[in-house]
């Protein structure tokens, strides 16, 4: 299935920056990030909600425009916070609000009605993966017509699970690609967890990799030095683009002649690994575009 066609679904970094800091949310168009958030939940302590959404609201329509798509991330719809977000918080100028923890269809009910209200009922939903009941069913509220994208959140996942974060990540392995899949299969574009060692370029370049592997489009990222990364990561290298037109070329002429498998460089090549070279080609057909 394709991906809706919204403004986002072709985020390769999304950077966050709290609500609180009117100067970082300055220079949020300046860090190259495809789409930016400023952060009224996590990164906003509760005694300072009120203010968060008062400069999202002034500040949103100061950085759109600048480059990156701008959200706002606002409270969970179980919070005292998210009516008062929603009205606040929001502006015309968004291309979308970050709603977190999404773990039921009737949250998706109410930001529906409280978007209708707030005069923004188009406004794209990016929704958060981040609970045990959310990852368990994704595929039912990924595939709601009110969610545009989605990304997986492993810090509250494991919270949530009473587990224990590794550097491997081998205990969100299952979760990641539950939600990579119900993205897939709702054809929901989604972005992979954040790397909170944000000096670790190395573990973050990891991450990337197992993050295209899995079939995410895109990573959230916390510090500006992982903007560049993302965006690197989720665009194929021109080695691949590079292998991949020689091994179209090559099936290309085989079919004319019949053939349904060929022996390309050692790799048996059929159908399925050449619409995966399609598809590389086709991304960096997009890249070059977009450039």
């Amino acid at each position: 299935m394709e991906a809706r066609g919204t403004s986002i679904d072709r985020l390769r970094s999304l950077l966050f920056a709290p609500a609180v800091r009117p100067d970082f949310i300055a220079k949020l168009p300046e860090r190259g990030a495809d789409g930016v958030v400023i952060d009224c939940e996590d990164a906003t302590p509760p005694n300072a909600k009120a203010e968060a959404r008062e400069n999202a609201r002034r500040l949103a329509p100061e950085i759109a425009g600048g480059g990156s798509l701008v959200f706002v991330r606002i409270n969970p719809v179980s919070t005292g916070w998210f009516e008062e977000d929603v009205t606040l918080g929001l502006c015309q100028e968004l291309a979308g609000v970050v709603l977190p923890k999404l773990d039921r269809l009737e949250q998706l009910v109410a930001i529906e009605d409280a978007l209708s209200r707030a005069g923004l009922p188009d406004l794209p939903v990016l929704a958060g993966i981040e609970t045990a009941l959310g990852v368990a069913d994704a595929r039912e509220l990924l595939a709601h017509p009110r969610v545009s994208a989605a990304y997986f959140g492993a810090e509250d996942f494991i919270a949530d699970m009473g587990g224990v974060r590794t550097e491997g990540s081998q205990e969100v392995l299952y979760a990641r690609s539950q939600v990579a899949l119900a993205g897939r299969l709702a054809g929901v574009p989604t972005l992979d967890q954040v790397v909170v060692d944000f000096r670790n370029d190395d573990a973050f370049e990891r991450e990337v990799r197992e993050a295209r592997a899995l079939g995410y489009r895109g990573k959230l990222c916390i510090h500006p030095a992982q903007v560049a990364i993302a965006n690197a990561g989720f665009l194929p290298s021109a080695d691949e683009v590079d292998h991949a037109t020689r091994l179209l070329a090559a099936y290309d002429r085989a079919s004319a002649s019949g053939l349904a498998a060929i022996d390309f460089e050692g790799q048996m090549v059929d159908e399925p690994l050449a619409a995966r070279a399609r598809q590389i080609l086709a991304a960096a057909a997009v890249a070059e575009e977009s450039r």
